[in-house]
């Protein structure tokens, strides 16, 4: 065979190669599809006290894992023990102006009785005057003193009723209903609230992470001070749109993690996000602003994926731990052919 023909037989076997593979990759991007584009999330919470003032003790280490109702870290709790206790206070002085109220409602009321009473005795007297007065039986002078006193007493009678209707309304509603002791209860309540607020704890199962913290230090409302990872592991996966055809809820999958190369862990579809940023609009009121590409070809849109491991071995993975996602269709062969694609895959991108 002359260097000629063997110079064209191998661009032969090249071309050949080169269609094999071309269409190997057209075929499994269609039919067993895989993505690098792939990492493990935890939900993080930002950790940030509900009261202010200055860090007393730190109970936990950076990296520690913690169980939800942990104690992370206390706050000084002088302040808010000392209005816990004014807040009290003010309750026992409410109940106390309570009793005062009481007392003086019983004054009132026996002042209304002697009231009425000496009104009804000056009216008769006025009436009684006032017929002898009409037999000249009595002075002008009389009559008219004796009419006097009795609208004095009609007038001392209004004054004491009034006095009783204002003692009735400070007094309010008895029992638990009474607005003062109310007021007092809900601030002892809040300060009650605010003192449990200077122990900061879980709110879920995690890892502590990105402590800061010194005692002495002074945590402000709202600012966080750690962060706490979660200690459940959420896979996602963006594959291009043309290959989540016949994809849905509960399809299985191989994920293979770049920190341990060639070892494959099961997982199932968990959800599809129901759309992208680039399908997003803000009405902010401008015109529309078509996108423009001198592309003939465009860049496929990738749409996101959410996995569930069936092992939870995993848990301990890093938040943002990359990964290679690998759909397995149903058939058995094409399934072989997936489960040794991702191994490649992912054993190509430990050595890159």
């Amino acid at each position: 065979m002359t260097p000629d023909q063997q110079f064209a037989r191998l661009v032969k076997i090249a071309i050949l190669m080169f269609v094999m593979v071309f269409g190997y990759f057209m075929f499994a991007d269609a039919v067993i599809p895989l993505t690098p584009q792939a990492m493990a999330t935890r939900i993080v919470t930002k950790v940030t006290p509900q009261v202010s003032g200055k860090i007393a003790t730190i109970a936990v280490a950076n990296n520690q894992v913690v169980k939800k109702g942990d104690v992370l870290f206390k706050i000084d709790s002088v302040p808010y023990e000392l209005a816990e206790e004014q807040a009290q206070l003010a309750l026992e002085q409410a109940k106390q102006d309570n009793a005062e109220l009481d007392a003086a409602l019983l004054a009132a009321k026996a002042d209304v009785q002697a009231n009425r009473s000496n009104a009804k005795q000056k009216r008769s007297e006025a009436k009684r005057i006032d017929s002898l007065f009409l037999t000249h039986g009595v002075s002008q002078q009389l009559n008219d003193q004796t009419g006097s006193d009795a609208t004095t007493a009609e007038a001392n009678l209004q004054a004491s009723n009034a006095r009783l209707a204002k003692l009735k309304v400070s007094r309010g509603r008895y029992g638990d209903g009474n607005l003062k002791v109310r007021q007092a209860q809900n601030r002892l309540e809040q300060a009650e609230l605010n003192l449990s607020y200077t122990q900061i704890r879980a709110d879920q199962n995690g890892i502590v992470t990105n402590l800061q913290l010194q005692v002495g230090s002074f945590a402000s409302v709202g600012q966080p001070l750690l962060a706490l990872v979660s200690d459940k592991v959420d896979i996602i996966a963006d594959f291009r749109e043309k290959s989540l055809r016949g994809i849905d809820i509960e399809s299985s999958a191989f994920i293979a993690f770049d920190g341990e190369p060639g070892r494959l862990y099961r997982a199932q579809v968990s959800s599809i996000d129901a759309g992208v940023s680039a399908g997003q609009f803000e009405a902010n009121g401008r015109l529309a602003a078509p996108q423009e590409s001198a592309r003939w070809v465009r860049n496929a849109q990738r749409l996101r994926l959410h996995l569930e491991l069936d092992q939870q071995a995993v848990n301990l993975l890093p938040a943002g731990a990359r990964a290679t996602v690998q759909l397995v269709p149903n058939s058995g062969l094409l399934g072989f052919i997936a489960k040794v694609q991702i191994k490649v895959i992912s054993v190509l991108h430990y050595i890159y």
